[in-house]
């Protein structure tokens, strides 16, 4: 094996990592989790759920439990390629090995065009809880300080933001706990509910209309807006090149961030549907969480959840500023960016993707001044659920075609530390249960801007790479690139792309 993977220790000696191109290896397990975590629980939950009740109804724990299951079959096929081959920026990487560098290019701009407007809504949502709790002051103001923050964290040595993200998760999952543990007593009666039974039994859940009042199919057209609350498990992918023990982190997380979606999501909304009205949700009076409890009298805890708001903010901005540079820098060490932000600072962080991305963050954040948040944040949920459910379906892609350069290769599922169960039935229910979340899309007035923004964003980046002719063998010896075929060598001898078509029988050997 050539100097360049010299760090790669093949299956049959146990690898635990690769020189991912310098990054500091600084993350913990604790890190990973709470870095995905991040990424998922902001404030399109805490604010947004309040939408989708009121468009879905009670069945928007139905909604939830379906977006849980796609998040499973993403993260499982995720967690195979992250344990394989666990490099930094993965998912752009693994469809530039797997799938084609274009496709790839096409994926890796329109995220980190997604995030780059998203951060600021995510900031300027902060900004609007702050002048609530400090009235007089500009909500544009406190946007503009959270964006410091941020710019800082992210430029600064890795485990300094992972500790920083740990601890805003934690107030999250702590808050989501709480209304949990307060929704059942004030089911049980514990809490007075003004029901003569003392339980309030099944009065919310098919009292007006039943379980769907406004009909089955609105549930599958706000998917794409309710796949925005999902968005960030992706993050423990690119988490992968700076985590200290990628083939024990990795699984561990993906199990772990699978238990925690369900536990975080669909039971508090199972619960928030089984108390509060879903006539009276919405997002006008903040958070539909606080709007449930004080519907029973607990007026004092309007401010604890816009403190709670204000920190999911904060977490997903951080984590999402945290994804978009890897993502970057991954790009450029594919030939898709400039290549001065593949360049790493002192503190093996990505400094020029830093800089690159989070003046991009500016540039949206200073141009927000101009315009009402609150139709950019719903406009912004709606592109980022089209764009974040197309790198998903790229991550199954990829662990499809995966899966048969490792049969060419000749090797089967029993070489791999990691192994995503159901395959290819399950792969397959991920990728075209996604695809139907795309086309219901355009069905839905509110979100057809998710749509009309989210296919250019794919489509440009991967003419403009077409037209480039970029030389990605040369860029791989250039930058020590570890591909497929280092650390899965072929026992033939020859390479995949020397090898004949893949057979049939060969392709099962590798289920």
């Amino acid at each position: 094996m050539s100097d360049q993977v010299k760090e790669v220790h093949l299956l049959e000696t146990g690898f635990e990592s690769f020189d991912d191109g310098g990054l500091k290896r600084g993350l913990k397990n604790r890190h990973v989790m709470m870095i995905a975590l991040g990424g998922i629980i902001g404030s399109a939950f805490f604010l947004g759920t309040g939408t989708i009740v009121k468009d879905v109804g009670p069945s928007a724990f139905l909604a939830y439990a379906l977006g849980g299951l796609i998040v499973y079959l993403v993260m499982v096929a995720l967690g195979e390629l992250a344990v394989a081959i666990p490099i930094s920026g993965s998912f752009v990487t693994y469809a530039s090995e797997f799938i084609s560098p274009s496709w790839a290019a096409g994926v890796g701009w329109s995220y980190v065009f997604n995030w780059m407007a998203y951060i600021p809504a995510e900031c300027i949502a902060g900004g609007i809880i702050m002048k609530g709790f400090i009235p007089g002051t500009s909500e544009f103001m406190w946007a503009v300080l959270f964006g410091i923050v941020i710019t800082v964290v992210n430029l600064s040595h890795v485990k300094a933001f992972g500790e920083i993200e740990f601890w805003l998760s934690i107030v999250k999952v702590f808050a989501i706990v709480f209304f949990c543990i307060t929704a059942v007593l004030i089911f049980m009666g514990v809490i007075p509910n003004n029901s003569p039974t003392g339980t309030l039994g099944t009065q919310h859940l098919t009292g007006s209309g039943g379980l769907f009042p406004n009909g089955g199919f609105v549930l599958l057209t706000t998917m794409v807006m309710l796949l925005v609350n999902f968005q960030g498990v992706e993050i423990i992918g690119l988490t992968a090149g700076e985590a200290k023990d990628p083939s024990k982190t990795i699984p561990s997380a993906v199990r772990n961030i699978t238990l925690r979606v369900v536990l975080l999501f669909m039971v508090p909304v199972f619960l928030l549907v089984s108390i509060f009205p879903w006539k009276d949700a919405g997002v006008e009076g903040g958070s539909v969480f606080a709007a449930a409890l004080q519907h029973y009298g607990l007026n004092w805890v309007a401010g604890l959840f816009s403190f709670v708001v204000l920190t999911a903010a904060l977490s997903c901005a951080n984590s999402g500023l945290y994804s978009t540079v890897r993502v970057t820098w991954a790009m450029a060490r594919e030939g898709m960016a400039p290549k001065a932000l593949a360049k790493l600072n002192k503190h093996h962080v990505p400094g020029n993707s830093a800089l690159f991305v989070i003046g991009g963050v500016w540039v949206f954040l200073l141009g927000s001044y101009f315009f009402s948040a609150s139709k950019v944040f719903v406009a912004l949920l709606s592109i980022s659920g089209f764009t974040g459910t197309i790198a998903w379906i790229s991550i199954i892609w990829s662990q499809m075609n995966f899966r048969k350069r490792l049969a060419a290769n000749g090797y089967t599922t029993k070489d791999l530390k990691y192994v995503a169960p159901g395959f290819p039935y399950l792969a397959h229910l991920g990728i075209w249960s996604m695809v139907a979340c795309l086309v219901f899309c355009a069905f839905s007035e509110s979100l057809r801007i998710g749509f009309y923004a989210g296919v250019p964003l794919l489509i440009l980046p991967i003419i403009i790479h077409k037209l480039r002719n970029v030389d990605h063998e040369l860029l791989a010896k250039v930058h020590k690139k570890v591909r497929f075929d280092d650390v899965f060598k072929p026992k033939h001898g020859k390479t995949v792309e020397e090898s004949p078509a893949v057979a049939p029988e060969a392709v099962a050997l590798a289920d």
